[in-house]
């Protein structure tokens, strides 16, 4: 039974016989099989289609052996289904249409969440199909905050200054746009989840650029709600990347586990969330860029550091796509090799 999975044990907070291990990413860009799949389709086609979702999903399943596969989808499917166009741009990343003025964001509809992602159900029975059990599948989401970063900033950045002037000059209209994320996001999980997903993450991938009073208002809140709505019925892990200093909030949400970065020590972690909290992480994407011996090595030594159990091996945020794909397996065979 999947219930019974070494990853889903350690959601719920059992000792475990080693750590299970999944990475950030790991359907991606560093798999030449998912690079042939990236020249014949466009990336939603490869989101939305059942076929070519379950064949990149289950793809670092089969070739690098993780113990849980993440479907392969992106966090700005939110910014979709509230009716904003997305494009995926070669060499640029994404490119959304904003929405910034007071009509942009009262335009934003929630209403056809539900239509919008009438492609997920699908999509998902065909992964779980291919996975036959044999590991668990992680739904997810992004933030609200982190998704308003990109609806307001239109584009990847290196600081999000627009998205932060935003919510400085325009609180109430930025909390409305959060407000809307939020509702959609709970909609999308519970999809996710009624379809066959068995845990969810929630990236937090810009959280760390807020400070911790701006966390506070514009962030915590609303991973709050999500977490309130969602957290009864699978395990969820946070990830708030480098917002080390909301650990003990972060916590307070009943998350199943918390991510951690590359840049927040797993001893400042255990000390502020105790030895009994599942944590996440947390090896510096880079050091996958090396031989695969060298990331053995690095990788024993990071699981070494979170203590006796309590922990899910990831990296600190998603992998490279420069990542050779024996170092992929170094990575992982490091943390199937390991014992408590």
């Amino acid at each position: 039974m999947i219930e019974q999975h070494l990853f889903l044990r350690t959601l719920a907070g059992e000792q475990t016989e080693r750590p299970p291990v999944w990475f950030m990413r790991q359907a991606g860009r560093y798999l030449p099989d998912y690079m042939k799949l990236k020249e014949k389709y466009s990336f939603f086609e490869r989101v939305q289609n059942p076929d070519l979702a379950r064949e990149i999903t289950v793809m670092p399943v089969d070739q690098i052996g993780v113990d849980a596969a993440i479907l392969f989808s992106d966090i700005l499917v939110i910014a979709q289904s509230l009716g904003l166009k997305v494009d995926m741009v070669q060499g640029r990343g994404p490119v959304l249409e904003t929405a910034r003025t007071q009509a942009e964001v009262d335009r934003l509809s929630v209403e056809a969440t539900q239509d919008f992602f009438k492609y997920a159900n699908p999509a998902i029975k065909a992964v779980k199909e291919g996975l036959d059990n044999r590991v668990p599948l992680i739904g997810f989401a992004g933030s609200p905050w982190t998704l308003l970063c990109y609806i307001v900033q239109g584009q990847g950045s290196k600081d999000f200054g627009e998205a932060k002037k935003f919510i400085i000059n325009e609180p109430l209209r930025a909390k409305l746009l959060l407000e809307k994320i939020t509702e959609a996001t709970i909609e999308y999980l519970n999809i996710q989840v009624d379809a066959g997903c068995d845990a969810l993450q929630i990236f937090d991938s810009w959280g760390g650029m807020l400070s911790p009073e701006m966390y506070s208002e514009f962030s915590l809140p609303y991973l709050q709600r999500i977490m309130a709505a969602t957290r009864e019925r699978v395990p969820i892990i946070l990830f708030a990347k480098g917002a080390w200093y909301a650990l003990k909030e972060l916590q307070e949400t009943g998350a199943a586990a918390l991510g951690l970065s590359w840049t927040t020590p797993a001893s400042f972690a255990r000390k502020i969330c105790g030895p009994e909290t599942v944590l996440q992480g947390n090896l510096d994407p880079s050091i996958l860029l090396a031989k695969p011996a060298a990331v053995k090595i690095a990788t024993t030594k990071m699981i070494d550091q979170f203590g006796p159990g309590k922990h899910i091996v990831n990296l600190g945020h998603g992998v490279l796509p420069q990542t050779s794909v024996d170092s992929a397996r170094a990575f992982v065979d490091a943390a199937k090799s390991y014992r408590y």
